[in-house]
């Protein structure tokens, strides 16, 4: 990879800054935060156990206006609080060469939560939303290349439909999240 993690390491926001600056999506954003409990212990408990480490870093490509952001960012937060995991955010406008680096399906989809080691090695990569949720995206886009079809909008407002109908059925979405980033970081 040609991008340099290690540039960037140390160059972004705490995550009370991130929410001290959010000028959209302020209260669903806090309400995910405040919201948050663990509802699996073992979950708990390994994130708990990542704690013994000081190799580790986690850097969030974030905006406020992200939909994503707002329902995923907090949990992120909430699992490298309780890990002890030294957590930076980058928004994303700020950022466009480190998400030009990251892109989803050849998009520009965040939240990109990046685990590295203390010298910007990359780990790990998440995002930008829970695996059950992108099938719905994937789909989206491989039916539809053309952006400029007139049924383009149309089939994507059906795709974001169902991918919020996605996050609201499995109430346990959070759980999911948690399980993703678990799998990444056992590996680490």
């Amino acid at each position: 990879m040609s991008f340099q993690l290690s540039n960037k390491l140390y160059q972004g926001i705490s995550p009370q800054q991130y929410v001290d600056g959010m000028t959209k999506n302020v209260d669903k954003f806090k309400a995910v935060l405040d919201g948050f409990t663990w509802d699996d212990t073992e979950l708990e408990q390994f994130f708990d156990s990542l704690n013994n480490r000081d190799d580790l870093r986690c850097m969030i490509i974030a905006a406020d206006w992200c939909g994503d952001c707002v329902r995923n960012v907090p949990v992120v937060f909430k699992a490298t609080e309780k890990a002890g995991i030294p957590t930076e955010v980058f928004i994303m406008e700020q950022h466009l060469d480190f998400i030009d680096e990251y892109l989803t399906l050849g998009g520009r989809s965040i939240p990109v939560v990046l685990f590295t080691d203390t010298g910007g090695h990359l780990l790990g990569k998440w995002g930008p939303r829970p695996a059950h949720v992108q099938e719905v995206m994937i789909a989206f886009k491989g039916a539809n290349p053309d952006r400029e079809a007139a049924d383009y909008q149309e089939n994507l407002t059906v795709a974001r439909t169902e991918m919020t109908r996605r996050y609201e059925e499995e109430s346990s979405y959070q759980t999911i999240v948690l399980n993703e980033l678990e799998q990444i970081l056992s590996r680490v």
